[in-house]
């Protein structure tokens, strides 16, 4: 057994969090956050003692707090979230498809995280939909998944979305199973141009609607102008990935588990917490992902955690389902008819969605 680390999150916040929330004037959410990990599995919620009889052996243990943002919470819900996406595989192919912020969205991104969030779900499976059912590409709908990710190895704000999504699909009368290539899915330039689109035109809708707000650095944008001028410098510079996924769609699971109940950086990356200072390991991707040592002061690794605390009630995972299932038709088709089952077994939400409108839950 890996024994446990020494250093934790928590420690960090016990010792430098006052601090932090009497200097900072944090948004309520972020103060729950930090206060539920910072008496995480200690006395303040209480426990349980385990007594043996036989040797006298006395252990106390504590309860957890069950944050979502908990490096230490969440194994079981961790657990059974990659059995339920298991389960939920097609005998198909699929593809890890990623769509990344630019940094000029992304700090669009930083002062209105639920409202962009919600954007960057919503148009990234618009995408997918729209160019997928096109007959110039596969004339499919796909089912996939989504999971918000929002940081990188040091930390930093990086928002983008990973999706597994299925090579094939249902063909538009739902009666057949039209398969993809195994090694190419989707031209990722189109893929872009149309998510480029789709995400501008919904911030200026956003901005209409007074769903944006700015402040500090970036305070000068609440002026039209200067917000069109900033929107139309966005259009360029958007990246998608799209490959298949190296292990199969399973390593992809088993990869975006860690962050649907996580956030930005797990204990055992944590090394040192001295004189002020944190210093975590993190792999260095330009540098060939050599693993290397960052040390940021406690206040620096305070403010770069808690930027990726998502807002109340929202979850970082959606599945889409591209058809109710009460409208499939019976049919021979094993692929079908194992998407049909598992639609009715498996799935705990569903999310339906057309090629127009997307209808997804937030919890």
């Amino acid at each position: 057994m890996t024994p446990a680390p020494s250093l934790g999150v928590a420690d960090i916040f016990r010792q430098y969090g006052p601090s932090y929330r009497q200097k900072h004037a944090l948004p309520a959410h972020h103060r729950r956050v930090m206060h539920a990990i910072e008496i995480c599995r200690t006395e303040a919620l209480g426990g349980v003692v385990e007594f043996c009889d036989h040797c006298q052996y006395s252990h106390t243990r504590y309860r957890s707090c069950r944050d979502g943002h908990c490096p230490q919470c969440q194994g079981q819900a961790r657990l059974k979230w990659l059995q339920q996406r298991n389960a939920e595989l097609l005998p198909t192919p699929y593809f890890h498809v990623v769509f990344t912020l630019p940094e000029a969205a992304a700090a669009i991104a930083q002062q209105n995280h639920k409202t962009v969030y919600e954007i960057l779900f919503r148009t990234a499976s618009q995408t997918l939909l729209t160019i997928a059912s096109d007959p110039q590409h596969l004339g499919v709908t796909p089912g996939f998944f989504c999971v918000l990710h929002t940081w990188g190895q040091q930390l930093q704000f990086h928002p983008h979305l990973h999706c597994l999504v299925s090579s094939g699909g249902l063909s538009s009368d739902k009666k057949r199973w039209i398969s993809g290539r195994r090694d190419f899915f989707l031209p990722v330039r189109v893929l872009s141009h149309l998510f480029c689109r789709l995400f501008v035109e919904a911030l200026e809708k956003a901005y209409a609607k007074d769903r944006l707000h700015f402040f500090g650095e970036f305070e000068s944008l609440s002026d039209p102008k200067k917000f069109a001028a900033y929107i139309a410098a966005l259009r360029r510079d958007w990246v998608v990935y799209a490959r298949p996924p190296f292990g199969g769609p399973q390593y992809v699971v088993e990869y975006l588990g860690r962050y649907v109940y996580r956030v930005a950086i797990s204990n055992r990356r944590l090394r040192s917490l001295e004189d002020g200072h944190v210093s975590f390991e993190y792999k260095d991707n330009p540098d060939g992902g050599k693993s290397k040592i960052m040390t940021l002061t406690a206040e620096e690794f305070i403010r770069r955690w808690l930027q990726h605390v998502v807002p109340p009630k929202f979850q970082r995972f959606a599945i889409t389902v591209s058809w109710p299932t009460a409208t499939v038709p019976a049919t021979s088709n094993s692929v079908v008819n194992c998407w049909q089952h598992r639609l009715r077994r498996c799935f705990p939400v569903l999310l339906s969605v057309s090629s127009s409108i997307v209808r997804y839950k937030i919890r």
